[in-house]
């Protein structure tokens, strides 16, 4: 961690910005967002096939114009089922949130789906009135109401909008999902799946003029590394075909590759064009059949094309601060496209290039020197020392002591000689730290009354009327209260409970019943013992079902008052609706992990009040690393194929 620390520092002090702010203790803590592991569906592949397969002007061109060509892809591919969906969107194209294999468990990932996932509740719990005809995050409006322009002096008519509406603010770039109607040209046609193009027969061009298209959403920089490919499903004649990408103000009568902000590679001589006219050969051509990838790693500045699975090398360098879509031109009749964003997999191995790009990263990382930020001769001194410190911090006395006792004896059996003092763990053996430690054992026990008693005997001040830690007491309270009426649904499965229909009223397990083959029956007295029991059971979950109901309208009329309470109300008193709450949709309140940051929120609070850090030295280390890295992302930067929670706290 303090490597990594130290790298992005490296990086990030680099370019403009000031971080004074990170060393402040209160630094808040990023949220993390689980994302679904999916494996992607086996891999096809292809091998290099340079010969070109000519294909006749009069062909037919196969697609399913007006129904979405990708219908045949689905049952092959697993589209929809097995590979990276994760959730359901507006409807276009298909209405999955999609993400690619190489994108999963990126932070970037993270972010997005966090965003996806905010936006729909938003417009689930908006009246129909305001979330009518609004899409989710890939959608757009289509130009099937605007008027045709004039034709204009390059020669031809457009229909087109030369730029992209903006993009939502407040949350990270979309993937580019699908071609869209309001950035194509008028010789272009669009299948309704928006991932499939074609020339328009009849369209006539100038001799330096070609009809392009971009897609809904620009390449996000934050991903560090974005691919995509396209299928040549016809070549059309002469095979003029570019692939590549543009920016949103780029010109679409012409190939990428022709325009300044614009980069392409030709499928008719193999060269590659740089925002001009002139190309410069950089692989072979290609045509019906192959499959064309491009790719831009911004942590690099580099773009790549790869040809049916084959890395045909870099061909641009130098891209920076760059904003650019991707884009297919064409300039012959029959000439179609297939692309795939990533909603199924892809024939070249980009999961592989993504691996070894991190693992360079990483390396790059463990191997930076860490001496300038301490004073020990070596980095697990440092590293011990911060588990130390974050153990007696929240109030975990006892585990603090054995693990300065474990590193003193490791000290002592690698015979380290004067060394060995340096990596002696000092433990404070204060009479706050065994406090803390006791009140947050009484937190993690469930008992909340014993928690609030020792708080208001060693620390007053903490616990000040409805303060919000105070607060979340109370509600954690309420919801031990609803565990302890659970638990009395269940009796032990040896003495069953018999009903007033003469039938038992609980689940009886039969397996864990011990009873000899020649063990006599039971008698009368133990069935009536045994209902009385169970009659004794239900008394007790009826009465703590009582005392829970009148605690929760004495917490909500002692912070009615306090409208910042309305959603934790709600929350809690929704485990009411369910017959068994244990198995209700907030079935996590009763988790006992739920107890873990209330501990945690009255140990801080309880620091706070002494002047001291809310926070461990290693959290302030974990917040700030964060930081970096997400700055570093921002703009393409290494920090974009990292995520620390998932590659270096796991």
């Amino acid at each position: 961690m303090a490597e990594l620390v130290l790298k992005c520092l490296d990086l990030a002090t680099s370019r403009p910005g000031t971080f004074s702010h990170l060393a402040t203790p209160n630094s808040p803590s990023p949220s993390y967002l689980q994302v679904q592991h999916m494996n992607p569906s086996t891999r096809t592949t292809q091998q290099s096939n340079e010969g070109d397969t000519h294909m006749d002007d009069n062909a037919n061109v196969p697609g399913s114009w007006g129904r979405g060509s990708l219908e045949r892809y689905n049952s092959q591919c697993g589209f929809g089922q097995s590979y990276g969906m994760v959730g359901a969107g507006d409807g276009s194209n298909g209405g999955e949130f999609f993400v690619p294999s190489y994108l999963q468990n990126s932070k970037y990932i993270e972010r997005l789906h966090e965003a996806h996932e905010a936006k729909a509740v938003v417009q689930r719990e908006a009246p129909p009135s305001q979330t009518k005809g609004n899409g989710a995050l890939s959608s757009r409006s289509s130009n099937a109401s605007l008027p045709k322009l004039a034709p204009s002096h390059r020669g031809m008519t457009y229909e087109v909008i030369e730029h992209q509406p903006p993009e939502d603010s407040g949350g990270p770039t979309p993937l580019p999902s699908k071609w869209v109607e309001i950035d194509k040209n008028q010789a272009i046609e669009i299948g309704m799946d928006g991932l499939e193009v074609r020339f328009v027969s009849g369209s006539k061009l100038h001799d330096h003029e070609a009809a392009a298209t971009r897609t809904d959403h620009p390449i996000p920089v934050q991903a560090g590394i974005y691919y995509y490919e396209a299928t040549i499903t016809s070549k059309g004649k002469d095979g003029m075909i570019g692939i590549g990408f543009s920016g949103p103000k780029v010109s679409l009568e012409k190939l990428p590759g022709w325009e300044p902000e614009s980069w392409g590679w030709h499928g008719d001589d193999g060269h590659t064009f740089c925002c001009q006219v002139t190309g410069k050969k950089y692989g072979p051509t290609f045509t019906t059949g192959d499959v064309v990838g491009c790719g831009i790693n911004f942590t690099t500045g580099s773009a790549f094309f790869t040809k049916n699975g084959v890395h045909q090398g870099n061909a641009f360098r130098d891209l920076k601060n760059i904003n650019v879509y991707p884009s297919v031109g064409m300039k012959r009749p029959h000439a179609q496209i297939t692309v795939n964003f990533g909603q199924r997999p892809f024939v070249f191995d980009i999961d592989d290039m993504i691996r070894r790009e991190r693992t360079a990263i990483n390396e790059s990382i463990t191997s930076t020197c860490i001496s300038n930020l301490h004073s020990h001769s070596d980095g697990s001194s440092f590293i011990k020392e911060l588990v130390a410190q974050f153990l007696a911090h929240d109030g975990f006395v006892e585990t603090a002591k054995a693990f300065a006792d474990e590193v003193r004896k490791e000290s002592t059996a690698l015979e380290l000689g004067t060394d060995a003092s340096r990596s002696n763990v000092a433990i404070d053996e204060d009479l706050d730290a065994t406090n803390r430690q006791q009140i947050r054992a009484a937190i993690m026990d469930g008992d909340i009354d014993k928690a609030v008693k020792r708080t208001h005997a060693y620390y007053p001040q903490v616990l000040r009327d409805q303060s919000p830690v105070y607060f979340r007491l109370r509600c954690q309270k309420f919801v031990e209260m609803i565990r302890r009426t659970a638990e009395q649904l269940e009796l032990p499965p040896s003495k069953p409970a018999k009903a007033s229909n003469g039938h038992s009223s609980i689940h009886i397990d039969i397996e864990q019943t011990e009873m000899e083959v020649d063990d006599p029956k039971p008698e009368v007295e133990d069935w009536d013992e045994m209902e009385m029991e169970a009659a004794d059971m239900t008394a007790k979950y009826h009465e703590l079902l009582q005392e829970t109901i009148l605690y929760g309208q004495e917490l909500k009329k002692e912070f009615q008052n306090d409208s910042t309470t309305e959603a934790a109300f709600k929350e809690i008193f929704s485990l009411f609706m369910y017959e068994d709450p244990r198995k209700s949709p907030q079935a996590h309140l009763l988790d006992r992990a739920s107890r873990v940051p209330v501990a945690e929120e009255l140990n801080s609070a309880i620091l706070v009040s002494q002047g001291k850090s809310s926070s461990a030295a290693i959290e302030i280390l974990y917040q700030q690393t964060e930081v970096l890295v997400e700055y570093i992302a921002e703009e393409g930067g290494a920090g974009a194929l990292i995520n620390v929670r998932n590659d270096f706290l796991r």
